[in-house]
């Protein structure tokens, strides 16, 4: 990962500005030795580095900038369960046995960070009244329908189906024609959750190396060797890389194995008592079938926030979010005269099949990459398994097949196509924007 300059100072993320404080910087200064070296210190990297460490693993993370620095401090902070597959599909696709178990290690998601909240006490404000999909046509409705249907067949008994005058209750907003409702959904302040991930991490004896890139990536007999940006190395058993919209050359392949458009965020000054109450009454987040989908919620301080794709380039000026101002103002009038607080941006991980992938290039180097717009959840599990794989090297604790690393055709034309695809996206979800 590198730092991208701007000719247009970005304003802080809304999380950067209501975060824990983070914890103090320690810069790899000389060589390391240790038995897993993780590269990339987001969701999913500092919960395999948590969950080795609990097992007595000596393991050390390096990040380019910050913990939660990337896609990890940059979300929505909406925690949702399952992936962008529904279960039928899963099983189809990946067949009766594996298919069953991606659909629980799926419907699991979420409870992987709630439960870690609890259990270390950590300062991330957070709830849980479920998550909300509304259907902006009626090819959407019979999408709702049936994810409801499916997923209460596997046994989310809250999951239900609902029509148009019940998601315009639930909402807020008459702006869909009906929705489903996952009870297991919530939302948490991400960088406060990445933060205090690194905490924990710490405190069993995780090193985590900020502002130390990882540069080069060697095998000497049985043992790694990563170099990092500074000429200093760490020694490994094996190596773990979590960089996901943000890798670069280190694993060859992974960088062209992705797109990594940016979503767009903003968000309001904190709303009067009264105009909140509006705006999701009973506290769910909420996000659509559109292909180009708006998310929004509210967080723990009453700002209404509002998220969506916006030019794959970096922002040049406050106008590259100016759709998500229009949407915010078309479904909520109340918030017209709200000043907007915060503006900000961060890559996503996007596959060919819109799926994680796990890849073993050789052996004792794993990689994860592919969050799809569910990393909070999809990624505190995946590192959880990740974790057990290493220690144990049993591959049937994997919900995906370890499969090759295959580049998406003309990735270097990916800005072209991608703006090709965003318009015809956005001609078929027809607008709000």
């Amino acid at each position: 990962m590198t730092a991208t300059s701007h000719a247009f100072p970005l304003q802080p993320a809304l999380w950067a500005a209501t975060a824990v404080s983070p914890r103090p910087i320690q810069v790899l200064e000389g060589p390391h030795q240790t038995e897993v070296c993780v590269v990339g210190g987001g969701f999913a990297g500092l919960s395999t580095a948590m969950h080795l460490a609990r097992q007595g693993v000596k393991v050390a993370v390096l990040e380019t900038h910050e913990p939660g620095w990337g896609a990890s401090g940059r979300n929505g902070g909406q925690v949702i369960p399952g992936l962008k597959y529904d279960p039928a599909e899963m099983r189809r696709v990946f067949g009766a046995e594996r298919g069953e178990q991606l659909v629980r290690f799926a419907g699991a998601t979420a409870d992987a960070v709630f439960d870690l909240i609890r259990e270390y006490r950590m300062e991330v404000p957070h709830a849980r009244a479920g998550w909300i999909q509304g259907a902006h046509t009626p090819a959407g409705v019979d999408l709702v329908r049936s994810r409801a249907e499916q997923w209460h067949k596997e046994g989310v008994k809250g999951a239900v189906f609902l029509d148009r005058a019940a998601t315009a209750q639930a909402l807020g907003t008459d702006c869909y024609l009906a929705g489903w409702l996952h009870p297991g959904g919530g939302a948490v302040q991400p960088l406060s959750y990445a933060r205090e991930l690194a905490r924990v991490c710490e405190e069993l004896g995780v090193m985590i190396w900020s502002h130390t890139p990882a540069k080069a990536l060697e095998r000497y007999g049985s043992r790694w060797q990563v170099t990092t940006a500074n000429g200093h190395t760490v020694s490994a058993d094996q190596v773990v890389v979590c960089t996901n919209g943000y890798s670069g050359g280190l694993v060859p392949g992974i960088r062209e194995s992705v797109i990594t458009p940016n979503s767009f965020q903003v968000a309001t000054e904190p709303l009067d008592p009264q105009v909140a109450a509006s705006i999701l009454p009973q506290g769910h987040v909420t996000s659509d079938t559109r292909q180009l989908l708006f998310y929004f919620r509210l967080d723990h301080q009453r700002r209404l926030l509002m998220g969506g794709r916006g030019p794959f380039r970096e922002p040049k000026s406050d106008d590259d979010w100016a759709h998500l101002v229009r949407v915010m103002h078309t479904m909520f009038p109340q918030v017209r005269q709200v000043p907007i607080a915060f503006r900000w941006c961060g890559r996503v991980a996007l596959t060919r099949d819109f799926m994680p992938h796990l890849h073993e290039p050789q052996p004792g180097l794993l990689v994860n990459v592919g969050c799809m717009g569910r990393g909070v959840g999809l990624q505190t599990a995946m590192g959880r398994v990740m974790a057990e794989y290493v220690r144990t090297r049993d591959v049937g604790v994997l919900p995906l097949p370890l499969t090759g690393i295959k580049g998406i055709p003309l990735h270097r034309f990916r800005k072209v196509y991608l703006s090709m695809i965003i318009a015809w996206y956005r001609m078929r979800d027809g607008g709000l924007a």
